[in-house]
Formats: C-alpha cells, sequence, structure tokens
C-alpha cells in the first residue's frame, strides 16, 4: 500500500502545471483513501506474482529510421505520437539500428475512467477490474483499443489509422510486452508440469493472456477429455470388427468367389475375378459392421452432453472471473469514451444493396467450392483408367483405391489454398457489411469463414459418401462426364473409399498443420537469439540495482529497455487471427470426429493423440515463441458455441444417411430376415450365406447396348478366356435391365430407418439438453450472494459518504 502512495506523489512531482497539479494531487489522494478502503481486495486475484515497483510500458510500436525530416513517413510518425501525447500518454523513444522503437504508457487517469464507467455500466459492473489497482493484462487491452482509434489529419477530411499506417510502412509493427517473471512462473506452472494430466492453470492463463485464450484452453482441455470414452468406444467397434476379420461370411464369399466382374472403365479395363478384392473385403467389414451403428448413435448422443457439460464447466469459471454477465458490445463503448470523451457512437445500419452484394459473393464462392469439388470426382474418374494400364503391377490391381488416395490428397491441397481465398472472401464481405462493433464483426466473420472452410473440407466427402456409385448407371446405360464413365462402388460396398478419404485428410491436416505452425514460431525464436545476445554483451556495464530509482522503483535504462523490446520484437508475429486459426483448426477436427464417425470409428482416437500434443504445442508458442497476444476479456467462446450445435444436429443428418445410404448394414438386414436361409427357417447354413451373389446383376455381351460399352478385348480374362457376361453391383433384371422389387424394398427401408435413426437420435439429444442444466446450482448461489454483497457495500458507501457530506 505505501508503494501505490509513493507511486502517486512520485507522479505528482512530475506534473507541470500548477492547475494539473492540484487536479491531480485531489485525484491521487482519492485514489489513495480508495485504496485503504479496498486493500483486502488485492487478495482477491492470487493468479501471478506481480511486480507493482516495476514501471512497464503497455506497449511498443517500431518504426524504420528516417533520416529525412522532410519524408512524408517521418512527418507521419510524428504526427501520430502527437496524437498519441496529446491523449496523456508517456512516449519514450529509442533507437536502434535502422529502426526506431517506441515505448508507450498511458496516464493514470485513462484506467480511473475505465474503472468508472465499468462500475456504473449495465452489464460488465460485476467484473472484477471495477475496483483495486489495473492489472498489466487490462492496460495492454486499453492501449491497444487507443492505439487502433487514433487518428491522424492528412489535409482535408481524410483520416488515417493505425492500420492504414502500417501498411503504408510508416509504422513497421507494434507489440505488447511479455512479463518476465510472470512469463517465467507460467513455464515453471504449464509448460515445465505434467500438464493436461493435472489440469491447467487456467485462471493463471486468464490473468495473463486475458479470458478468451484462457477459455479456448478450457475449452480444449474439456474437449480433449471427453474424447477419452468416444475414442475408447471406437477402438472398441474396430476391434469388434477384427475379431471377426477371418469368420466372416461376407468375407469368406468374396474371398471364394469365381464371379468374373464387367470392366471398371472403357477400353482399357478387362474383366475381373471377385476374389481379387479379398483384402479390400476384409478393410470393408472392419469399418462397415453392426457396431459402427451403435457408435454413430453414441457419438451424436455424446456431442450434445459435450456441449451441455462445456456449458456448465464454463459457467463456473466465469462466474470465478466474474465475468458473467460481461458484454463486448458494451465495453467498447466504454473504450470509446476512455479514448474520446467526445465520441459519437456507430450507428447500427443496414442496407439492402450491402445485403444483397454479399450474398451474392457468398453464392459465387460456394459455387467455386463445389465446382472444385466436381473438378475432384473428374480427376478420380479419370485418374482410375489411366492408373489401370499402367506399368505398375500392384498399381494396375488396385487402381480404384490409387485414385482415391490420390484424390484426397489432391483435396488436402485444395484444401490449403482455398482457406487463403475464404480468409480473404469474409474480410472483404465483412467491410461491405460495416457493422457497429469489433464483436459483431468477429461473429460475422467467423461464421463466413467456417461455412466456406466447412464446403471446402466436406464437399468431396458427402459426395464419396453419398453419390459414389449410385448415379453411375449399368452396363448399356453408364453414366459419363465428357466421356469418362463414373466410378463404381466396391461389391462390398462403398464405405470404404469414404474412410480413405477421412484418414488421409486428417493425418494430413493435423499432422502438417502441427509441425507447420510450431516449426515457424521456433525457427523464427532461433535466428533471433544471436541478436539479442550481441545486445546483452554491449549492456555488460549496467546492473539491476543502476536501474533504480530513490524510490526503489524499476526504471531501466535505454539499454534494458531496449534488450527487452528487442527481445519481444523478434518473437513470432500474432494478430486477431491468431487465437481464431486455433478455434477454427478444433472445431474443424470436431467436425471430423462426429459428422463421418459412422465411417471412421478411429477418428476420436486420431482427435485424441493430436490434442494432447495440441495444447502443449499451442502454450509453447503462445509463452515462448509469440509476441504476447493481445488479452481480451469475454465469457465465452463467442459464436462457436453455436457453430459446435450446429455441427451436433448436422452430425445426427449425415451419420443416418451414412448408415443407411452409403453403408451395406440395411441390405445385409433386409437380405437376413427377407431373402436369406434363415428366412426361410433353415439352419443349415449361415444366414448372410449367398449375400454377395443376391446383390450382383448379370450383364451379357449378347445385349446391343452392352456390346457398345465393352470391346471384345476386355471380355477376355487374364487366363485368356472370352466370357459373355459378367456381373455388376446392383438390382437390376438379366432380361431388360429395369430395377427389381429387391431394390425397392431395401430402398424404402432405408428411408424408414434414417428416420427412425434421426428421430430417435434427436429426442435422445433433446432429453440429454434437458437433463443436463447450463448452469451447475453453486454458480447460481455464488451470483447471488456476490449481487446481494456489492448492494450492501454501495449502501455502506452511500452512507459514508453521506455522513462526511454533514461533517
Amino acid at each position: 500500500m505505501d508503494l501505490k502512495r509513493t507511486t502517486l506523489r512520485d507522479m505528482f512531482s512530475h506534473s507541470n502545471s500548477g492547475n494539473r497539479r492540484n487536479m491531480f494531487f485531489k485525484s491521487a489522494q482519492d485514489n489513495i483513501e480508495l485504496w485503504d478502503r479496498q486493500k483486502d481486495d488485492y487478495s482477491s486475484e492470487p493468479l501471478l506474482p506481480s511486480t507493482p515497483t516495476h514501471r512497464t510500458f503497455d506497449y511498443v510500436l517500431v518504426a524504420h529510421k528516417v533520416e529525412d525530416d522532410s519524408d512524408q513517413r517521418a512527418q507521419r510518425q510524428r504526427a501520430f505520437i502527437q496524437q498519441l501525447q496529446k491523449k496523456n500518454m508517456t512516449v519514450t523513444e529509442i533507437a536502434h539500428d535502422d529502426k526506431v522503437f517506441f515505448g508507450i504508457r498511458a496516464p493514470l487517469e485513462t484506467f480511473q475512467d475505465y474503472q468508472y464507467l465499468l462500475k456504473v455500466s449495465d452489464s460488465c459492473n460485476w467484473c472484477g477490474d471495477v475496483k483495486g489497482a489495473v492489472n498489466q493484462a487490462t492496460r495492454i487491452r486499453i492501449v491497444n483499443f487507443i492505439l487502433h482509434h487514433t487518428f491522424i489529419n492528412t489535409g482535408g477530411e481524410c483520416e488515417e489509422t493505425f492500420e492504414e499506417l502500417l501498411k503504408k510502412d510508416v509504422f513497421e509493427t507494434m507489440f505488447c510486452l511479455h512479463e518476465r517473471k510472470k512469463q517465467k512462473h507460467l513455464q515453471e506452472k504449464w509448460l515445465d508440469g505434467p500438464g493436461l494430466f493435472v489440469g491447467q492453470p487456467v485462471s493463471e492463463v486468464k490473468s495473463y493472456f486475458g479470458e478468451k485464450v484462457a477459455l479456448y484452453y478450457l475449452w480444449l482441455g474439456w474437449y480433449t477429455k471427453l474424447l477419452v470414452p468416444a475414442a475408447a468406444l471406437g477402438v472398441v467397434v474396430f476391434l469388434y470388427g477384427l475379431a471377426f476379420f477371418n469368420t466372416n461370411p461376407l468375407i469368406k464369399e468374396v474371398c471364394n468367389s469365381s464371379v468374373i466382374m464387367c470392366p471398371r472403365c472403357d477400353k482399357r479395363c478387362t474383366v475381373w475375378q471377385l476374389s481379387d478384392t479379398c483384402t479390400y473385403a476384409k478393410v470393408s467389414h472392419l469399418f462397415d459392421n453392426e457396431g459402427t451403428v451403435a457408435f454413430a448413435m453414441f457419438m451424436a448422443i455424446w456431442a450434445t452432453l459435450f456441449l451441455e457439460l462445456w456449458k456448465r464447466h464454463r459457467a463456473g469459471h466465469v462466474c470465478q472471473w466474474k465475468v458473467y454477465d460481461w458484454c463486448e458490445e458494451e465495453e467498447e463503448l466504454i473504450l470509446d469514451i476512455v479514448n474520446d470523451p467526445n465520441c459519437k457512437p456507430k450507428q447500427f445500419r443496414h442496407s439492402y444493396l450491402r445485403s444483397t452484394l454479399v450474398l451474392i459473393m457468398v453464392t459465387l464462392i460456394m459455387s467455386l467450392i463445389i465446382g472444385l469439388a466436381h473438378a475432384l470426382v473428374v480427376f478420380r474418374v479419370v485418374a482410375a483408367p489411366l492408373l489401370s494400364e499402367g506399368s505398375w503391377e500392384f498399381i494396375r490391381d488396385h487402381a480404384n483405391t490409387v485414385a482415391v488416395m490420390l484424390g484426397a490428397v489432391l483435396h488436402y491441397v485444395t484444401i490449403q489454398l482455398m482457406t487463403r481465398v475464404n480468409r480473404w472472401v469474409s474480410l472483404k464481405l465483412c467491410e461491405i457489411e460495416k457493422l457497429n462493433s469489433f464483436a459483431a464483426t468477429e461473429r460475422s466473420f467467423t461464421v463466413k469463414m467456417f461455412t466456406f472452410q466447412f464446403f471446402t473440407l466436406f464437399s468431396s466427402l458427402f459426395y464419396v459418401a453419398f453419390f459414389l456409385g449410385r448415379i453411375n448407371g449399368h452396363p448399356g446405360d453408364y453414366v459419363r462426364i465428357a466421356g469418362w464413365r463414373l466410378e463404381e462402388c466396391h461389391p462390398s460396398g462403398c464405405l470404404t473409399d469414404l474412410f480413405i478419404q477421412m484418414a488421409i485428410i486428417m493425418l494430413l491436416k493435423q499432422t502438417l498443420n502441427n509441425i507447420v505452425e510450431f516449426t515457424g514460431p521456433w525457427l523464427t525464436s532461433c535466428l533471433s537469439r544471436n541478436t539479442v545476445k550481441k545486445l546483452q554483451r554491449k549492456c555488460g556495464h549496467c546492473y539491476r540495482k543502476a536501474c533504480r530509482d530513490e524510490q526503489g522503483r524499476v526504471e531501466p535504462c535505454d539499454i534494458c529497455k531496449l534488450r527487452d523490446w528487442l527481445r519481444n520484437y523478434h518473437l513470432a508475429n500474432t494478430d486477431a487471427f491468431s487465437l481464431f486459426n486455433e478455434f477454427l483448426e478444433m472445431v474443424v477436427q470436431f467436425s471430423f470426429t462426429t459428422i463421418f464417425v459412422a465411417a471412421f470409428p478411429l477418428a476420436p482416437l486420431l482427435a485424441l493423440i493430436n490434442n494432447i500434443f495440441e495444447i502443449r504445442l499451442d502454450a509453447i508458442k503462445m509463452v515462448r515463441l509469440e509476441r504476447r497476444l493481445v488479452p481480451r476479456k469475454t465469457n465465452d467462446i463467442g459464436v462457436w458455441t453455436k457453430v459446435l450445435e450446429a455441427i451436433g444436429v448436422l452430425a445426427v443428418i449425415a451419420n443416418g444417411l451414412v448408415i443407411g445410404v452409403s453403408s451395406d448394414f440395411i441390405p445385409r438386414l433386409v437380405y437376413r430376415y427377407r431373402y436369406g436361409s434363415c428366412a426361410s427357417g433353415s439352419t443349415q447354413t449361415h444366414c448372410m450365406q449367398g449375400y454377395i451373389n443376391d446383390t450382383l446383376s448379370m450383364a451379357f455381351v449378347s445385349h446391343l447396348a452392352v456390346a457398345k460399352d465393352f470391346l471384345p478385348l476386355q471380355m477376355v480374362t487374364v487366363d485368356g478366356v472370352n466370357v459373355t457376361q459378367c456381373s455388376y453391383r446392383d438390382y437390376r433384371s438379366n432380361e431388360d435391365y429395369t430395377l427389381t422389387s429387391k431394390f425397392w424394398l431395401v430402398l424404402a427401408v432405408r428411408f424408414a430407418f434414417v428416420i427412425l435413426f434421426e428421430h430417435v437420435v434427436v429426442v435422445c439429444k433433446f432429453i440429454a439438453a434437458w437433463f443436463v442444466p447450463n448452469n451447475p446450482i453453486h454458480v447460481k448461489n455464488d451470483r447471488l450472494h456476490d449481487k446481494l454483497s456489492r448492494l450492501k457495500e454501495e449502501l455502506r458507501d452511500k452512507k459514508r459518504k453521506s455522513k462526511s457530506t454533514d461533517v
């Protein structure tokens, strides 16, 4: 407390104006009394060790040194610094080599005004920042807002913002400083500890990086922990398919079959033996069995429980942090007033012209994304026949599978390219909309960017899941694109193609993204160490005690300041997208884990393994390798909650369609109880004996249309035998190639299953959401007690002021 008194009196002694000195002294005395009354409040934040005597800088600006004072860049630099000084900010300028560093400190009045406005606001007055000392994270957030809302006049009515000055190379960059003691504390407690297995220090993360970053790690840790039961059950389903790997009658029927199948492509492909695809049939059974249905239902309900339990988990922490009712839009209004007391509110706007333009742009980009999905389909259609005539025997024998894998790799490359396009388009659309607050703009950008990314990632998967092998036609009437036949499904089903596509994209996206995201900042940090070490050698005669004044406050010399600034300057840059990118990556992973999990039961396991490393790598990046993120205060993960809820609903629909339409679960079920040996009461053979042959139809070369599709050379087997008929997967008559009654029965059961599955799962989701309330009882009680205590305190303050007035 004495240190705070000393700080105020010291600041008073540096005031020049007599009137200002009197006003400041009165404000200082009032604050000393306030701190005396609220000295117990400092113990309410036992998060990170503080250094109240260390006079740190709130922000640092960097610019290229310009020797010519008449240069436009030099004039703009001076004009911007003068605007900051008009707002009573202290600016310390230090030149180093070809750069100039500007250290920015905001005055005490700025933070006093902020605290007062918080106290009288409608939604932000429950925050712990309304009284007591303003921590460094809050200082950074306020100064960051002021810097981005400081303008310079360039003649006429034109004003330039800091972002425009950055684009014109007036300033090179800006950053806030890491606090060495708190940074070291986080490293010891978070990075060097057991981490995930004992819980993350989210309160310390909140104190240093702000609530927004803390909620990201809180959400990611919660998501990772709840992936454990999902991953365990997915492994059980996989092992279930593996247990009957060699005894399943369907696999035996394929491996022992003598059926001759029709050529897979035009001209180059010949007839082939069904038994040649024995390995493919075994892999198909691993991911297309009875356990898949139960697992898909479990994952749909799991997604709901995850969200509901997350809301409870979040409520407890935001209540503890006193930001339960926090409103980002209202804080932005408060910061506007702190920056400029004469500011005008940003009006809400709506324009049908702008909305129409946004709608047209969204339609165009969606058309482009869907067009790329069609291009991938054409690539696979063309690649399969070309690979089938290659020089390598293995590729010839597995041409379709190799084409699927190459298509998946090409899809990944497309994702990387379109991510940059999607971001640029989303930013432009937000500029067109001209929303009235940063929070609203962030929500709009998030929805647009995720929508574009979702279609980029899943458009090809939707084709594989629901269209592959169903629109390709039949011998004598094949569907073609630019003269090339569309792909067919394997007789064992199409689910394996979907599994291959998902597995490759998930592995490439997660592995390569983590490598790139971590390697870039790490290399930047390694390359910058030499520069900082050279400066440390220059500072060999500057000791820590020499950087203290007579009151004991730390005020580093210029070399010590510069050393600290350079240490932060050479770290990897961060911006408003840094945390958004992490959220987007994890939400996309959540989509892969839930939407097509029926085709890939091991997706939760891959996600779990990735997230265990993701938490640690992200923490190392933020604490050690990157510049400090601007702390943002919030009480939720924002619009991402709505996105996750939409994914949960889509997962029910997609998994129901995958099982009902893509999987062979329904045809096998119909055969078992309607056409199989058990349906007639026979117990001599297995119930599924003969199923593969039942799903095949015959094509005869004697039919004129079939003869046009297959050349005589294509109807010759590997052994040199000419065949006059071949089989293909479909329920069609062998005479006129019309659809049989089996097809319509299977189709009816498919639709019935999809409707039943979705209704049952949706009801279960509603029950789960109702059963798990969003707010724990202890949170409601804590908020009730806190509101009561605050009201009592306000009443006591009122009575105390009344007594002092009477005296």
